[in-house]
C-alpha cells in the first residue's frame, strides 16, 4: 500500500492501526485500479467532491427512460448499448464515490450515515 500511493510506510501502518485501511482495489475493475488509488493521495477537499458528484439530471432521465423500455421489452439494439453505457458510468461513479468515502473514513475523517447522504 505504501509503495502504491507512494507514502511512507510508518505513514500507512499508523493509519491502519488507527483506521481500516481503503479496500483493495484487486477486485475492482482492472481499468480503475490507478484511478482509484489515486484518490489516496488527494486532498480532503476533492474527496469530498468526488464524494458529493451526482450523475447529471439528463443522464438520469434517459437512464430511467431505458429501463422502463427494458422493463417493457421495447429496447432497440442501440437502446441496449445505450442503457449499458448509462449503467456501466453510473457503477463507476458508484465505485469511486464509496472509495472516496472509505479514504476519507481513512483518514479520519468522519463518514455520514447512509440516510444522510444524498439520493441520486
Amino acid at each position: 500500500m505504501a509503495v502504491a500511493t507512494k507514502r511512507p510506510l510508518e505513514q500507512v501502518v499508523r493509519q491502519s492501526v488507527e483506521g481500516n485501511l481503503p479496500p483493495s482495489v484487486a477486485t475492482m475493475p482492472a481499468e480503475m485500479h490507478h484511478e482509484l488509488l489515486a484518490l489516496q493521495g488527494l486532498p480532503v477537499e476533492q474527496l469530498l467532491g468526488i464524494a458529493a458528484e451526482q450523475t447529471a439530471p439528463a443522464a438520469q432521465a434517459r437512464h430511467l427512460e431505458l429501463l422502463e423500455r427494458n422493463s417493457a421489452g421495447v429496447l432497440t439494439a442501440a437502446e441496449e448499448s445505450e442503457l449499458a453505457e448509462l449503467r456501466l458510468a453510473a457503477d463507476r461513479l458508484m465505485l469511486r464515490k464509496a472509495y472516496a468515502w472509505s479514504v476519507l473514513r481513512w483518514r479520519g475523517h468522519p463518514v455520514p450515515a447512509l440516510a444522510d447522504l444524498p439520493l441520486e
